[in-house]
């Protein structure tokens, strides 16, 4: 028998995690980093993220399971009603929540209604104060924390800047220690639970989003019609979808000019994820209040984007290869 101490095996732990706040906060942004790749699509327009993203992060000894959430708003039209039913089922058995605040503007009586939903969770949460790159001194940090301090007795009050990675290992550190006992429930390299398909259409909202403005963004959704692919080259077409006549024509823009253009943006990102070459054909349709329409909504749900058929109807459509 060996005089030695028998070495106990190492703790594993691993948890799960979900991000919110209100829109523009950077949720998306923190995502991206912490899992060193480009998961969630990002860009400088509200309610950019419409549902639910999982993240999975892997080190030795540790698993960590995010769950990105779309922005806190008012729920006033169906598809916003369904985007803050899914942060509330986002919510539900976490180990962890991370609220993520925008410090580059003052806090308002939304930014603190928008906290009730982190009361009701009851959930260990930490206070991520984001974007502190964009503040000219530091100082000006401390008001926002006091203020957020007085309206809900957060965990811990971290600073960070998701773009940067200023704080963001202070954060990882913050998150492990938090982490019960418990086994990997992924493989080490799976990374998320969205099909390539769903990623591919939010690539194309994402070109979209960052080169319109106005009501456009708001009223965009695009859908994978078709994907064929032969590990050499993928064949994806893909439908944006628009409200309004005139939203088409901005999409559309001068002889398909700025259509080309997302294509293009949208076909190189694809291939960066798929790694291979990308054959990618884009169509314009209108439907009038699609945002209103349940079954539409239930197909936007990537969920519904595995081997499912996509809505049809609208008016006559353009395309660009």
């Amino acid at each position: 028998m060996s005089k030695g101490r028998s070495k106990s095996k190492p703790k594993h732990v691993s948890g799960f995690v979900s991000i919110l706040g209100r829109p523009n906060a950077g949720k998306s942004t923190l995502l991206n980093a912490f899992l060193g790749t480009k998961l969630a699509i990002v860009a400088d327009k509200p309610q950019t993220t419409r549902t639910t993203v999982q993240g999975v992060w892997t080190k030795p000894g540790a698993q960590v399971i995010f769950v990105d959430t779309p922005g806190i708003h008012a729920a006033d039209s169906l598809i916003n009603r369904r985007m803050m039913q899914t942060i509330s089922e986002a919510l539900k058995d976490r180990d962890l929540l991370l609220y993520l605040i925008d410090v580059s503007s003052q806090p308002t009586e939304s930014d603190e209604k928008a906290l009730e939903l982190v009361k009701k969770a009851g959930a260990p949460t930490i206070a991520v104060f984001n974007k502190v790159d964009r503040l000219s001194h530091k100082a000006h940090l401390l008001p926002i924390i006091e203020q957020y301090t007085k309206w809900h007795e957060f965990d811990e009050y971290l600073p960070l800047s998701a773009k940067t990675g200023e704080g963001l290992e202070e954060l990882r550190a913050s998150i492990l220690k938090r982490m019960p006992s418990g086994p990997a429930y992924f493989p080490e390299d799976y990374i998320t639970d969205q099909p390539e398909r769903f990623m591919a259409s939010e690539l194309i909202r994402e070109k979209i989003l960052s080169s319109t403005r106005q009501e456009v963004p708001h009223s965009v959704a695009v859908l994978v019609d078709e994907w064929k692919d032969d590990g050499r080259l993928a064949r994806i077409s893909a439908t944006i979808y628009v409200e309004r006549a005139g939203q088409k024509a901005i999409v559309l823009g001068t002889g398909g000019a700025h259509l080309k253009a997302i294509g293009t943006a949208a076909r190189l990102d694809m291939e960066k994820m798929l790694e291979r070459k990308v054959m990618l054909s884009l169509f314009v349709k209108v439907s009038p209040k699609w945002r209103e329409n349940e079954q539409f909504l239930k197909e936007l749900d990537w969920r519904a984007m595995i081997g499912g058929a996509t809505p049809r109807g609208g008016d006559s459509d353009d395309n660009e290869e």
